[in-house]
C-alpha cells in the first residue's frame, strides 16, 4: 500500500536539533536565571545579614537596628517580584519591536549587569548595590517568563507546543535547584562564597548571548508583523528539517487575513475586545491562581514543618534540596505527559491536588504536637503539594496563554498575564507574614479556596487546546464570546490550513 509521508509529517511534526538546542539555549539562558534568583538568596541570608549589619556599623558606628535590618532584608526579597513586574510592562513594546529572539539577547543586559554588581557588592561595602541588582535582575526575570514561552510557542509545530512550552518551567526548577544546591553551606551558602553565588547567574545569560544569535527568529512573528516571508520560510525549514513548509505558511497567512483589520493591539484595546474576553479573563484567573495558591507560603513553612518533624537543623538544607529534586522529576514528568493528556486534566489535577493537601495540611499542623505521627503527615503534604503544583499550575499557565491568543493580540496578552503573575507574587510575599501571625497553620484554607475556585473556574470555561492551530482555538472561544471569528478573504484555500479548519467561512476578520 502506498502511503504519502508528507500526509504523516504535516500534522505531528519531529523534534529537530535545531528546534531542541534553540529551546535549551533559551530555557537555559532565561528561564534558569528566574528560578535561580528565586531561591539564590534563601540559603546565604544569614551571611548577608551580618554584611549588612557590619557594613553598616563600619559607616556610622553603631550597630543596626533589628527593624532597619529587616526593612532593608524585605526590600532585597522583594525588589526581584517588583522588578519582575516591570519587566513584564515591557514585554509587548520589545517583542513588536526587538522581535522574541531579539527580546531574548537585549534582556540579558538585566542580567549580567546585576550579577556584575552583586558579585563586588561585599568589596563595594555596599548593600544598596544588592538591593538595586535584585531589581534589575527581577526586570530580567519579567521580560524572560513571558518571552521565552512565547518564543517557543511560535517555533514550535502544535504537536509538541504543550511539552516545549512546559521546558521554560522546567528550567525554572532546575535553577531553584541549583541555587539550593549550591546553597549548601559545605558549597558557596557560607561566609566567603555568597557573593560568588549571587553572581553566578550572569554565566547562563553570557551563553545565550553567545549561541542565541545562531537560531532562527519566530517564523510568525517575521511573517506576519515583519511581512518578511522569505526569512520565516528559512526559518522553518531550519527548524522542521525539510523544505515543504507551505502548509505551516499557509495558515499563517490564514491567521494573518484573520486579523489583519484589528492590527496590533494594545493592552487598552486587547481588553476592549469582545471577540478576547474569555481569553483574557482565563489568563488572568490562571496565573492569578498560579501565585495565590500559596506555593511560596509552602516553601515559608516547609523548614518548620521538617524542624518539628525531628529533621536535624543542618539536615533541613539537604531535605530541602530533595524537595526541589522531586520539584524537577514531576516537571519533567509534565513535559512528557501534557500531549497525551492535555493541558486542561493537568491544570484540574494539579489545583485539584493542592487543594487537597492544603486542608490536610491545615489538619496535620493543628495536631502535630499532640499526635506523635502527624508531623509526617505534614512533610507528606508538602511534597504532594510540590508534585501537584509541578504538573499543573507551574507550568500550563504559560502554555495555555501563548495557545489562547492570535499573534496581534499575544505580546500584550502576555504582558497582561506577566503583570498578574508578577503583581500576586508580590502580594503574596507582602500579606502571607501576617497572614501567618493572625491566622497560623489556618491561613492555608483560604489558599484551598483559591484553588478550588480556580479548578472550578477552568472546569467551566477553558477548553482543551492541545493539537490545535492558534485559529482553531480561537473559534473555540468564538462561541463563549458571542462572536464570528473569519478566516479570510478566500484567497487561500482553507483545507491547506488545518483539518478542522474546512468549514469555516471565508469572509473578512471582525
Amino acid at each position: 500500500i502506498y502511503l504519502d509521508y508528507k500526509f504523516f509529517r504535516s500534522p505531528w511534526q519531529r523534534l529537530t536539533a535545531v528546534l531542541a538546542l534553540a529551546t535549551l539555549i533559551s530555557a537555559f539562558g532565561s528561564s534558569f536565571q528566574y528560578g535561580y534568583n528565586v531561591a539564590v538568596i534563601n540559603s546565604p541570608a544569614p551571611f548577608m545579614q551580618q554584611f549588612y549589619n557590619e557594613t553598616y556599623l563600619e559607616r556610622y558606628k553603631r550597630p543596626m537596628e533589628d527593624s532597619v535590618l529587616t526593612l532593608l532584608w524585605s526590600l532585597s526579597v522583594s525588589m526581584y517580584p517588583l522588578g519582575g513586574f516591570f519587566g513584564s510592562l515591557m514585554v509587548a513594546p520589545l517583542v513588536n519591536k526587538l522581535g522574541r529572539k531579539g527580546t531574548l539577547l537585549f534582556n540579558n543586559i538585566f542580567s549580567i549587569v546585576p550579577a556584575v554588581m552583586m558579585g563586588v557588592s561585599e568589596i563595594a561595602k555596599s548593600y544598596e548595590i544588592i538591593i538595586v541588582a535584585r531589581f534589575i535582575v527581577g526586570i530580567c526575570a519579567g521580560l524572560s517568563s513571558n518571552v521565552v514561552p512565547m518564543y517557543l510557542g511560535e517555533l514550535s509545530p502544535k504537536n509538541l507546543r504543550g511539552a516545549i512550552g512546559i521546558v521554560p518551567q522546567l528550567f525554572i526548577t532546575i535553577g531553584i535547584l541549583s541555587a539550593q544546591v549550591l546553597g549548601v553551606r559545605n558549597i558557596l551558602g557560607n561566609t566567603t562564597g555568597w557573593t560568588l553565588m549571587l553572581g553566578l547567574t550572569g554565566i547562563p545569560a553570557l551563553i545565550e548571548l553567545l549561541l542565541l544569535p545562531f537560531f532562527p527568529e519566530s517564523p510568525r512573528y517575521m511573517l506576519i508583523q515583519k511581512g518578511d516571508e522569505k526569512r520565516a520560510r528559512e526559518g522553518l525549514r531550519r527548524l522542521r528539517g525539510w523544505d515543504d513548509v507551505d502548509a505551516e505558511l499557509s495558515e499563517m497567512h490564514l491567521e494573518n487575513q484573520s486579523e489583519r483589520a484589528e492590527g496590533r493591539l494594545s493592552v487598552l484595546s486587547l481588553l476592549s475586545q469582545r471577540s478576547l474576553r474569555w481569553q483574557l479573563v482565563s489568563i488572568v484567573v490562571m496565573n492569578m491562581g498560579q501565585q495565590l495558591s500559596g506555593v511560596n507560603a509552602i516553601y515559608y513553612y516547609a523548614d518548620s514543618i521538617y524542624a518539628t518533624a525531628g529533621v536535624k537543623p543542618n539536615d533541613i538544607q539537604y531535605v530541602t534540596v530533595g524537595t526541589g529534586a522531586v520539584n524537577v522529576f514531576m516537571t519533567i514528568a509534565a513535559v512528557f505527559i501534557v500531549e497525551a493528556s492535555g493541558r486542561r486534566l493537568l491544570l484540574l489535577c494539579g489545583f485539584g491536588i493542592c487543594c487537597v493537601a492544603c486542608v490536610v495540611l491545615t489538619v496535620a499542623l493543628n495536631f502535630q504536637e499532640s499526635v506523635t505521627w502527624m508531623p509526617y503527615i505534614s512533610i507528606a503534604c508538602v511534597i504532594i503539594y510540590v508534585i501537584g503544583h509541578a504538573i499543573g499550575p507551574s507550568p500550563i499557565p504559560y502554555v495555555v496563554t501563548t495557545e489562547m491568543f492570535r499573534q496581534s493580540a499575544r505580546p500584550a496578552a502576555f504582558m497582561v498575564a506577566g503583570s498578574v503573575h508578577w503583581l500576586s507574587n508580590f502580594t503574596v510575599g507582602l500579606v502571607f507574614p501576617f497572614l501567618e501571625r493572625g491566622l497560623g497553620s489556618f491561613s492555608f484554607i483560604i489558599f484551598s479556596f483559591i484553588c478550588l475556585a480556580t479548578l472550578v473556574y477552568i472546569w467551566l470555561v477553558v477548553p482543551e487546546t492541545k493539537n490545535k492551530t492558534f485559529l482553531e482555538i480561537c473559534q473555540m472561544f468564538a462561541k463563549r464570546n458571542k462572536v464570528e471569528i473569519k478566516l479570510g478573504d478566500g484567497g487561500l484555500a482553507l483545507k491547506e490550513s488545518k483539518e478542522s479548519l474546512e468549514d469555516a467561512v471565508k469572509v473578512t476578520a471582525f
